[in-house]
């Protein structure tokens, strides 16, 4: 029974490994995939076409964000963040305050 599916699958199959080398054998192409492809293409088309013909000139892109005040927002939380690592400064006044406690001079 093996010996006849053997040389029964011998004439329609290649030889070898069938998804690699000189007898693969191939999957056919659907209407699907054409379709699907064609869809991926004229979205892609529309993309490129948004990027070639911006709303926005390039000196009202680079204005807009100065004009909603970003620089400055960004700037503040860089420098906060660069702070929060570090210690406030403490003075010797702020340590040693509560020893001048009434105090009188002469």
């Amino acid at each position: 029974m093996r010996l006849f599916q053997a040389l029964c699958r011998r004439s329609r199959m290649p030889n070898g490994d069938i998804w690699r080398g000189k007898n693969r054998l191939g999957i056919p192409v659907t209407i699907r995939d054409v379709q699907k492809l064609r869809n991926d293409l004229e979205i892609e088309e529309k993309n490129m076409f948004l990027l070639r013909h911006s709303y926005l000139t390039p000196e009202q892109s680079s204005g807009h964000g100065r004009a909603l005040g970003k620089n400055e927002a960004n700037y503040i939380k860089t420098i906060v963040a660069k702070k929060k690592d570090f210690k406030e400064n403490i003075t010797i006044e702020e340590v040693l305050g509560h020893l001048r406690h009434k105090e009188a001079w002469d």
